[in-house]
């Protein structure tokens, strides 16, 4: 499990936005996997595994308490440095934009392009089906170039 561990917190990361809660999801996560680890039949979906019972345990952090929230943009150095920040304001903007994204439209983006996963794998890891799932992206991208475009003045036909 160490090996995607990385990735783990990454995602916990992107479902959080607070680094010290992402690792306390990823180390539950982790006791969870590994206490169910006779269950898992086909090791092949050992990372779609890992990431559904880390967005369920980032959901169960939530059932029990209300936690304090952060502003995005008031990340301190060390923590945009996990956002892979960059001098390009462009990227900036395009990080913030998905952060502003619903759970709904947000989780499927990153998994995709920041994950690399496919509409199946992220299917079974957000229990939807495929068909949902590319809506979901489809909404997601749709959300972005609507804010782009109507920042920078462009009118769709």
């Amino acid at each position: 499990m160490a090996p995607w561990r990385d990735d783990l917190y990454r995602y916990a990361f992107w479902l959080c936005r607070d680094p010290h809660l992402a690792d306390d999801v990823v180390q539950e996560a982790m006791l969870r996997a590994y206490r169910s680890l006779d269950g898992l039949k086909d090791e092949t979906l050992v990372k779609p595994w890992l990431l559904t019972i880390v967005r369920r345990e980032h959901a169960r952090v939530y059932e029990r308490k209300r936690l304090e929230t952060r502003d995005i943009d008031d990340l301190s150095a060390a923590d945009a440095a996990l956002l892979a920040t960059s001098d390009d304001p462009d990227v900036d903007d395009m990080r913030r934009a998905i952060f502003e994204l619903a759970d709904d439209y947000r989780e499927p983006l990153v998994l995709q392009v920041l994950m690399g996963m496919s509409t199946a794998e992220i299917a079974v890891a957000l229990g939807l089906n495929q068909g949902a799932v590319l809506t979901r992206l489809h909404r997601a991208r749709k959300k972005l170039v609507e804010r782009f475009s109507a920042e920078l003045g462009i009118v769709e036909e």
